[in-house]
């Protein structure tokens, strides 16, 4: 197993690198395990997936650091090699919340983490989106630098600006945190290549972007172009598990016998997520089991 500060560097590789990858969307230790086994460069950990799998409610800022900390380091624990990127939203309250945020996904064994500029959790209004000045934005990136303990972790300042504000104001916001110290940007709300040749024209820092799909810079080449080395694409995983679970359920309750269900593996899938033959060989070699 890979130590925690090589798969921040692993981590650090692709940021540095050439071409844009991307990442698995993992949300819990199999999840991950099976990520790594495909051989994804990078796995995802999003705060939409994190509140899915641990309390089963939508995206809403409902979820506590802690219970967000603790999945997390589930998920690192389980893997080898993979370093993983989390979403660290808001980083769950003002510059010092952030700095929290920062010591225990530092903690927790995650390789990057974002903090955004978006205003969470949703204050009392009509509902629109909102972001917080660049000051603040600037203050809490800043403030996560000064936490973070391990110079391999990596802080992304994170923003959806451009769906927001506007491409001007995003000019301006990326100008500012690309002189921040952060490590990368992270971008949400990009449809178009004007939007991104935009943002790409003043960043001289590794670009992450979110939603690719169904959009004209879901173009691996051109993304890699213009400086991505992270492109998100859905969080299919997770809501593919809830379908099988749902169809398995339904076919167990309407009387399918459990040999015909379709979505249960034929092969050895479980057993390699779970590290079967590991633990057999630790049974043998320290219970003195067969």
């Amino acid at each position: 197993m890979s130590s925690i500060t090589e798969r921040r560097l692993a981590f650090r590789r692709v940021l540095q690198g050439s071409v844009s990858v991307h990442p698995g969307s993992v949300f819990d230790p199999m999840s991950a395990r099976i990520a790594e086994e495909i051989g994804f460069e990078v796995g995802m950990y999003a705060g939409s997936t994190a509140s899915l799998a641990v309390l089963g409610a939508p995206d809403l800022i409902l979820l506590t650091l802690t219970e967000f900390a603790d999945q997390a380091r589930r998920i690192c624990r389980a893997v080898k090699r993979l370093p993983v990127l989390m979403d660290a939203d808001h980083g769950y309250g003002n510059a010092l919340n952030a700095m929290r945020t920062v010591e225990e996904m530092e903690a927790s064994g995650v390789a990057a983490m974002t903090i955004e500029d978006t205003v969470l959790p949703r204050p009392f209004g009509d509902g629109r989106v909102t972001l917080t000045s660049l000051e603040e934005g600037m203050a809490k990136v800043r403030a996560a630098l000064a936490a973070r303990d391990d110079p391999a972790f990596c802080i992304v300042a994170r923003s959806g600006v451009v769906a927001v504000n506007g491409v001007a104001d995003a000019v301006e916001r990326t100008r500012a945190y690309t002189r921040s110290g952060a490590d990368a940007l992270f971008y949400t709300g990009i449809r178009t290549r004007a939007e991104l040749d935009a943002v790409a024209a003043v960043a001289t820092l590794p670009i992450i972007v979110g939603g690719v799909e169904g959009t004209e810079i879901n173009d691996r080449k051109y993304l890699a172009a213009r400086g991505v080395r992270i492109a998100l694409q859905t969080h299919a995983p997770i809501m593919a598990a809830q379908r099988a679970v749902y169809e398995t359920l339904r076919a167990l309750r309407d009387g399918v016998q459990p040999r015909d269900l379709p979505l249960v593996p034929k092969d050895d899938l479980m057993a390699r997520a779970t590290r079967d033959a590991d633990y057999k060989r630790w049974t043998k070699e320290f219970l003195g089991g067969a």
